[in-house]
């Protein structure tokens, strides 16, 4: 059965969420960022694009091709906040759903078109969201995720594209091979140094050719130049979750160990969600008393990987949580309603000092093991 995959992304949205909380930066250039030279670009409208100007650009650089641009740092608050609106209306709609990241989403409509007209159901989708929460957004149907990601992208800005199943090759077959998800930088230059520029040609190299030259990537490239991709839409669910617990021997009161425990605990889990391109919207924190009687309290928060952020909340959450002052058994950390996305450190961050910080951490555990660098107790 041919599957029926929607991929909806919102457009240039820090941007839009930016000009729909001020109507004057309509129609100007606008650059989101960190404001330092050495900040890369997080987001930018079309009208900078016509300058070169290109998300990851370092700032310095977008600086010196469109000055006349407006620079902000952005607010990962309100970005948060928009991205939730937007998840709830699909939630509220869509039998099957996934957050792909902070700004789209995969809907799997297969097998309901004996009870709604999937183009029909998508078209009123995306109308609602474009009307309750007044930001653009660009969709894509097609029989599969990495069809229907190129389909969106082809419609932008703020358009509908249909890539039927007969009409994927010559949907797909004159656009670069920088349109294909997830082709990276390297991928793309040597495939170039072999003459290779569009998708057609790429579909028609010998699958083994590429598999030689690429390895499993090579199959992978080879599929998506042919339109094909049984990924799933996986669902969608706050339950998703990474987290820890510490039971201890001896249960204590030692509020300052526990503190420490705390620390440790989310430092550890925070970096295994950023070696994962893993953001969290939700950190929760559980203690279980020596009598078993267990308390959690969760609260939400702008979407982040960052240990300082991760680490303040949990700390706060134990400050509310333990109240009964009697022996502790256990204490654990969750982070839940994960999405995708690499958080770029020094997206929104101006302290060059902390962007070099957690990439030499970072480098460390990497290398020797997540052991290896800790924070001090005191968070």
């Amino acid at each position: 059965m041919d599957r029926n995959i929607i991929h909806i992304d919102l457009d240039t949205f820090f941007v839009s969420v930016e000009r729909l909380l001020n109507s004057k930066l309509n129609g100007l250039p606008v650059i989101i960022g960190s404001l330092s030279d050495r900040g890369v670009v997080a987001g930018c409208s079309y009208e900078t694009r016509l300058f070169g100007v290109h998300s990851g650009m370092p700032m310095k650089m977008a600086k010196s091709l469109c000055s006349d641009a407006v620079f902000i740092r952005g607010d990962m608050d309100s970005y948060s906040k928009y991205s939730r609106l937007v998840t709830d209306i699909v939630a509220e709609s869509a039998p099957l759903y996934e957050k792909a990241s902070i700004d789209e989403h995969y809907i799997d409509m297969t097998g309901m078109d004996r009870f709604y007209n999937t183009r029909k159901w998508a078209h009123e989708l995306r109308t609602k969201i474009i009307r309750e929460s007044g930001l653009p957004i660009s969709l894509g149907l097609s029989v599969n995720k990495v069809v229907s990601k190129i389909a969106t992208g082809e419609a932008k800005p703020n358009g509908e594209r249909i890539v039927e199943l007969p009409q994927i090759h010559d949907f797909l077959d004159p656009l670069s091979i920088s349109k294909i998800p997830m082709l990276g930088k390297e991928t793309a230059r040597k495939l170039m140094r072999m003459g290779v520029f569009d998708i057609r040609t790429l579909r028609l190299m010998p699958q083994e050719m590429l598999g030689f030259v690429f390895g499993q990537n090579g199959d992978l490239l080879w599929k998506r130049a042919n339109g094909i991709d049984h990924t799933p839409v996986t669902q969608y669910s706050e339950a998703k979750s990474i987290s820890t617990e510490t039971t201890f021997e001896t249960d204590t009161t030692d509020v300052e160990m526990l503190r420490a425990v705390l620390i440790s605990m989310t430092e550890k889990i925070a970096f295994q969600m950023r070696k994962k391109q893993k953001l969290t919207g939700v950190v929760t924190v559980k203690i279980r008393y020596s009598d078993f009687d267990t308390h959690t309290m969760q609260k939400r928060i702008s979407y982040t990987s960052f240990d300082h952020i991760l680490i303040k909340t949990s700390l706060d959450l134990f400050q509310r949580i333990y109240s009964r002052r009697v022996l502790v058994r256990l204490i654990g950390v969750k982070f839940s309603e994960l999405i995708s996305g690499v958080q770029q450190l020094n997206m929104f961050e101006d302290s060059d000092e902390m962007v070099n910080l957690y990439q030499a951490m970072d480098r460390i555990r990497i290398r020797f093991g997540a052991k290896a660098v800790r924070r001090a107790i005191n968070g």
